[in-house]
């Protein structure tokens, strides 16, 4: 009996083609499910077949109770190395092995640099007028000499950071456990929490979603910021608080907003983002890059060939 193995959340229908899978032809059969995430329930139904679980990042929930519906599955592939959808100790308890992949680490600041480029320029709007048969409708902003604000100095909040020095912004960085030593080791400027918010022309959140992080942009935070700043998040949903968010937005006491994450997503069809004009907004689509799926399907099949073979490489 071949093992079943589902490449699931293809939601673009481009999985079959990113990469080769009949190099698992030795292992299994592959098959390519396009459906969004659902109910537990709905989401067994579906998955009950399987033996191996390809995931596309954070897009389907696999808690305790849909993994223990799941009784077939042996493996889950995860794109990328950290997964907080997955209940990984769920997953242990059931004796179903987690792996995951490398990822390609340009992806998510170049999307961060597009999105604070359009929304500096109010490109939708002027492109949609061109596109009505309009013309110039707005006053675009600068960026030379204002002050970026990067929360969060990562490996992408460094290259972020880059981006803006490359474009003379002035750039400023605070996180928990950011010290001034790292931030000037970067070539920036280590400043408090409230500074940051209050300086930044553009603020670019760029942190890992703990219970540290949830919520961090609230109220309070959107209230130390200039109502002519942007803030952009490329980063997870739930680290800004959306209804502080949209009161801000709503009120004119930020000009914009650029996002590509949210709390729920897909992103509901009546949710605000979809309608305020200073927001511009993207469907997450920060690690949808040619290579970064490449790189994450290639190495989705190294992994199963791994664990067939009895010995599993990358564990998460």
């Amino acid at each position: 009996m071949s093992v079943q193995i589902a490449v699931i959340d293809d939601w673009q229908n481009v999985a079959s083609g990113v990469v080769d899978w009949s190099a698992l032809a030795a292992v299994g059969q592959v098959h390519f499910l396009h459906d969004y995430p659902a109910d537990t329930a709905t989401m067994v139904e579906r998955l009950q077949g399987f033996d191996v679980i390809c995931l596309m990042r954070e897009r389907s929930t696999f808690d305790q109770a849909l993994l223990q519906g799941l009784p077939k599955l042996k493996l889950l592939v995860t794109g990328g190395m950290r997964n907080a959808a997955i209940d990984i100790a769920a997953a242990k308890a059931l004796g179903i092995q987690v792996c995951g992949t490398d990822s390609y680490k340009q992806a998510a600041p170049e999307l961060t640099w597009a999105l604070i480029m359009a929304s500096t320029r109010n490109l939708l709007a002027e492109a949609n007028s061109l596109r009505a048969g309009g013309w110039q409708v707005g006053l675009g902003g600068d960026l030379y000499g204002k002050t970026l604000g990067v929360l969060g100095l990562g490996s992408i909040g460094q290259k972020v950071a880059q981006f803006g020095q490359a474009f003379g912004m002035r750039v400023i960085a605070w996180s928990e456990n950011l010290t001034p030593e790292r931030a000037s080791e970067a070539g920036v400027s280590w400043v408090s929490k409230r500074e940051l918010f209050e300086q930044a022309d553009i603020l670019s959140v760029h942190l890992v979603l703990s219970e540290r992080s949830r919520g961090l942009v609230d109220t309070q935070a959107l209230g130390w910021m200039k109502p002519s700043a942007r803030l952009v998040n490329t980063s997870r949903g739930p680290i800004v608080n959306e209804q502080a968010l949209i009161e801000a937005l709503s009120a004119g006491r930020l000009a914009g907003a650029a996002l590509d994450v949210y709390s729920e997503e897909p992103l509901p069809v009546d949710h605000p983002f979809r309608r305020l004009p200073n927001v511009l907004a993207t469907p997450h689509v920060g690690y949808v890059s040619e290579q970064n799926y490449r790189q994450f399907y290639q190495q989705m099949i190294e992994d199963i060939q791994a664990w067939a073979s009895g010995t599993p490489i990358r564990s998460l």
